[in-house]
């Protein structure tokens, strides 16, 4: 009489293999897996880990200089002005905000505040925060699938090309990703916690996505569905109790997250900056619209456009030409090992853990994947740093599972060599995608990718020692293609607001052959600074020569772009300028005697001369020049009031016009109102036209300057009239 089939959780275990780490049964506190219970190699192994990590992430850090120099300008701002710190203002004198909640802001703030004001003060905080996620994701996937698992999630995560890109960045995805990995480690520890321990690791759960939400506002809750399935699913207890506990984390989530927009919403609107991002000066329209639900349909008042603006939505947008080096890698063996673990786990208890761990990472990877997928706003290959997580822990959790029932599931060996050799054919077309770059490499994977493939298809027929030189092969193989992006990637400085990962590709809309922005080919390049219209551009984005549109660009080096409405632009909308010796003495002389050195349209703009001069620069507009902070008459009432010394001409063609910078190809011209296709506001524009009526240009080290406090050459500074 044969004995019945056993649930997929009781499966004899086959004998030690690679990790002899004991697995948990359900409901049993994992605590009790102490260090020592690992591997002996295995935090030999972790140390190693961590310090190449940080050794990659840490790399020539400087290179990249002020990096993204909007938020840079913003960090700058804090290190002069405890408001602005608190704030996130753009400028000390506290005009706007950044267009983000402020966390990120906090972190690199206190380090310049400690350290002084540098790229490495910015910078190395988010290649430390680079780090500790690697940390906590070891430590998150260790704890149900042992040290094997957790060592190679974290490795898929540090050696993910778009990680490397963003925990040397000064964007706000270092420490999202930080935060909600955090996040997910802290729902682990409560599954497997009984009690009121379990309910403070949900609680801290909550608090760490709310403080992830004060990092990148919306997004962080992209978690909150896995993370909240999960604990549902997995937890002990009666499920009136886990809703209970859910409960208490969802409030500690309300309450991380939203005290600082109670405080910025209950503080009247003239004691604190303008809010950046938004039409109507609050932060509660800047979360709901410009940087939430806008994301999803595209419809974001003041923004720069959406839908194919940013890119072709639907199921292959995460492995379109743009994106696909920046994460794909190993996005299809991660979905695929997430289906066969749930089927595999179809009959296991309710608190099995192997079956949370696939709930935990898979539900993270589906929902925000789908999201990045399918949202119609504005929407950056970056972003896709946080599916690296996931896609690490569902690899790391998948194949090592798969490799522990080779022995005992036949299908189990097949399985993982027919992954092994999917992820080799995906590695392939990727690197063809740059094909000048390591070129034998894309051939050397793919041969020996397959090779190791069928080598562990076969595994219940060869010695072990063959099986596990092919899988330790394997996981060279399959991690060299992003290991490859990722070293050019931490070898290459990046600058501007839309950085991208590795070399340039076939396909890609920021540069590279091929591309939208290519040489040649229709539009712009900025970020890494590779063309612009098919002409030269150094890194920061700006241009150097004519640029694309129906006129030639004016307003010299650090000056607007030419073209008709809506035609080439982006000059100090994505990278900042770097203002001469000449203008930046001038812009200093005095600087004590002003709230504001100089105003500027747009944020980048601003940046450039705030970050090299010292002083505040106000951002009219914001970041896209579309927002209405100041408005004109705010405007006049400081100039009348001597609070501004110069107004720099040069920049946006897209937000509000310039003097001196853009037009319909013609010098001097302006662009009153020309790009508020999205409905933003024109009041840079009109206050960009004032100045050219009223005060009189003169050209410092190639860029128009005009001084706010001489007298008038038009109308007075209290009576003229915008125009329309």
């Amino acid at each position: 009489m044969t004995s019945p089939a056993l649930p997929v959780s009781q499966e004899p275990a086959p004998p030690p293999v690679a990790d002899p780490s004991p697995a948990l049964p359900p409901g049993r506190d994992a605590a009790a897996r102490s260090a020592g219970a690992d591997p002996a190699w295995a935090r030999p192994a972790l140390l190693v880990l961590l310090a190449v990590t940080a050794g990659l992430y840490l790399w020539d850090l400087s290179a990249s200089g002020w990096a993204n120099s909007f938020y840079s300008a913003a960090v700058q701002a804090g290190t002069v002005s405890w408001k602005a710190f608190f704030y996130g203002s753009s400028d000390a004198g506290n005009s706007i905000t950044v267009d983000k909640t402020p966390l990120f802001l906090w972190v690199m703030g206190l380090s310049a505040r400690v350290f002084g004001l540098s790229s490495w003060s910015l910078l190395v905080p988010e290649a430390l925060m680079g780090v500790a996620s690697v940390g906590v994701l070891y430590a998150a996937v260790r704890r149900w699938a042992g040290a094997v698992a957790g060592l190679l999630a974290g490795a898929v995560l540090a050696l993910t090309p778009v990680a490397a890109l963003m925990f040397r960045f000064d964007n706000p995805e270092a420490a999202l990703v930080l935060l909600q990995v955090l996040a997910a480690y802290a729902i682990v520890r409560a599954i497997d916690g009984a009690g009121r321990a379990a309910t403070r690791w949900v609680v801290l759960a909550g608090a760490l996505v709310g403080l992830a939400f004060l990092a990148k506002m919306m997004q962080a809750f992209l978690v909150v569905p896995p993370l909240a399935l999960v604990f549902l699913v997995a937890a002990p207890g009666p499920v009136r109790r886990r809703l209970g506990q859910l409960l208490l984390g969802g409030v500690a989530m309300l309450v991380a997250g939203g005290w600082w927009v109670a405080v910025v919403e209950l503080t009247p609107a003239s004691a604190r900056p303008f809010i950046g991002g938004s039409q109507a000066n609050s932060v509660l329209e800047l979360m709901f619209g410009y940087n939430g639900l806008g994301r999803l349909t595209g419809d974001e008042t003041g923004s720069v456009g959406g839908g194919n603006g940013w890119g072709e939505t639907g199921w292959t947008r995460l492995f379109d030409g743009e994106i696909g080096g920046q994460i794909a890698w190993l996005v299809p063996a991660a979905l695929l090992l997430l289906a066969v673990g749930l089927w595999r786990a179809g009959r296991a208890p309710r608190t099995d853990r192997l079956r949370a761990g696939y709930l935990l990472w898979g539900g993270w990877l589906v929902v925000t994947g789908l999201t990045f997928s399918f949202m119609a706003g504005i929407f950056h290959a970056y972003y896709t740093v946080a599916l690296a997580p996931a896609v690490g822990a569902l690899v790391g959790i998948g194949a090592v599972d798969l490799w522990r029932q080779r022995r005992t599931w036949p299908a189990a060996g097949p399985v993982l060599g027919g992954l092994v050799v999917l992820s080799s054919v995906g590695a392939f077309q990727l690197l063809d995608r740059s094909s000048d770059f390591v070129s034998w490499l894309r051939v050397a994977v793919l041969l020996l990718g397959t090779f190791a493939g069928l080598v562990l298809a076969a595994s219940t027929v060869l010695p072990r020692v063959a099986t596990r030189a092919a899988a330790a092969l394997a996981v060279v193989v399959v991690l060299a293609g992003p290991g490859a992006y990722t070293l050019q990637t931490v070898t290459t400085a990046h600058t501007g607001a839309i950085p991208t990962a590795g070399p340039a590709v076939v396909g890609g809309r920021f540069g590279g052959p091929g591309g939208a922005f290519a040489p040649g080919g229709a539009g712009r390049a900025f970020g890494n600074g590779r063309a612009f219209g098919g002409q030269n551009v150094p890194p920061g984005g700006i241009p150097q020569g004519p640029a694309q549109g129906q006129g030639p660009a004016q307003g010299g080096p650090a000056g607007g772009f030419g073209g008709r409405t809506g035609g080439g632009m982006m000059g100090g909308l994505l990278g900042s300028p770097t203002p001469s010796s000449e203008l930046v003495a001038l812009l200093r002389a005095g600087a004590s005697s002003y709230t504001w050195v100089a105003a500027t349209v747009g944020s980048n703009n601003a940046a450039g001369y705030q970050l090299a001069s010292g002083g505040a620069v106000m951002p009219l507009g914001g970041f896209n020049g579309s927002d209405p902070s100041p408005t004109l008459a705010q405007f006049k009432e400081y100039v009348a009031q001597g609070r501004i010394h110069y107004f720099i001409g040069g920049g946006l063609g897209f937000g509000g016009g310039m003097p001196g910078g853009t037009g319909a190809g013609t010098p001097g011209g302006t662009n009153a109102g020309a790009a508020q296709s999205s409905g933003g506001s024109s009041a840079s524009a009109d206050i960009a036209a004032w100045v050219q009526r009223t005060f009189t240009a003169t050209t410092v080290g190639g860029t128009s300057v005009y001084d706010l406090t001489s007298a008038s050459t038009g109308s007075s500074a209290s009576s003229a009239t915008p125009t329309t």
